[in-house]
């Protein structure tokens, strides 16, 4: 049976961007070490078990970044129309990643919702006063900065607001993956005040978007950094090349789910 006629690369097979040049993604290193040092060990235990607890676990692993195989990845896309698909062609057959491929990563819930962006939040007074106890603007999210500067004068704040502290931890760290000086979304951060509804919102349609808004159509001739949970890339390319994935991925024992959990990454040359 004859292959279907792919799309053209983007780079020619060849004369893809070297890779001499830096690919990072934005992180705050003590951001995890205040959040982890303002709860109380039951209250950060229950972070991890919760629904978005796989993010504070893939923290706890000590993930290696290897921006070379993500860069060779990109490197070798096709050119396709679908504005949130990402295709590369490795070997004779191309490998997806798309938000079924994020959703299975990270095990997450993926359903669909009206206005995913902008979730409708009633501005009450228990949640002008919480804005006030973060020092932020009421018509603004919290940035990483601001958000540890909280961490460190929480200790007098009820169980409820202190998980409602930690919460942004995860989004602004995970989900939205940006500047550290960046505010984040306040329509979305507002979700904070209605704990089981933030738990079980489908910030993997966000988290997507977001990282996926970074890496299509860009420029990856120079140096450059990735928005968003761009480790997932990573994961992704040791799950479509397991050979890859098990000789450089430094996979853990016992086959760890999701996959996100199931390797601690390496650096160095792959390909």
């Amino acid at each position: 049976m004859e292959m279907p006629e792919l799309p053209r690369r983007i780079y020619t097979l060849g004369e893809e961007p070297p890779t001499l040049h830096s690919i990072s993604y934005h992180t705050c290193w003590t951001l995890h070490a205040a959040l982890k040092k303002a709860l109380h060990d039951d209250e950060y235990e229950e972070l991890k078990e919760s629904k978005l607890g796989v993010f504070i676990k893939f923290q706890e692993l000590g993930f290696d970044w290897a921006s070379r195989l993500v860069h060779y990845m990109l490197g070798f896309q096709l050119d396709i129309n679908k504005k949130y698909e990402l295709w590369s062609l490795v070997g004779p057959e191309p490998v997806r990643f798309s938000l079924l491929e994020f959703e299975h990563l990270t095990g997450l819930n993926y359903e669909y919702i009206e206005d995913l962006q902008r979730p409708h939040s009633v501005v009450r007074k228990v949640l002008t006063s919480f804005w006030e106890m973060l020092g932020v603007h009421v018509e603004a999210g919290p940035s990483t900065q601001e958000i540890i500067a909280a961490l460190e004068r929480c200790e007098g704040w009820s169980r409820d607001d202190r998980k409602r502290l930690a919460y942004p931890v995860i989004f602004t760290r995970y989900i939205e993956g940006r500047k550290y000086s960046t505010p984040t979304r306040v329509s979305l951060a507002r979700l904070v005040m209605e704990l089981e509804r933030f738990e079980t919102y489908p910030w993997v349609r966000v988290a997507f978007k977001v990282l996926m808004d970074s890496v299509k159509g860009r420029d990856i001739s120079g140096c450059y950094t990735i928005n968003g949970f761009a480790q997932a890339l990573q994961v992704w390319v040791y799950t479509v090349l397991p050979e890859l994935g098990a000789t450089f991925g430094n996979p853990l024992p016992n086959n760890q789910s999701p996959p996100i959990l199931a390797y601690k990454g390496r650096k160095g040359r792959y390909l």
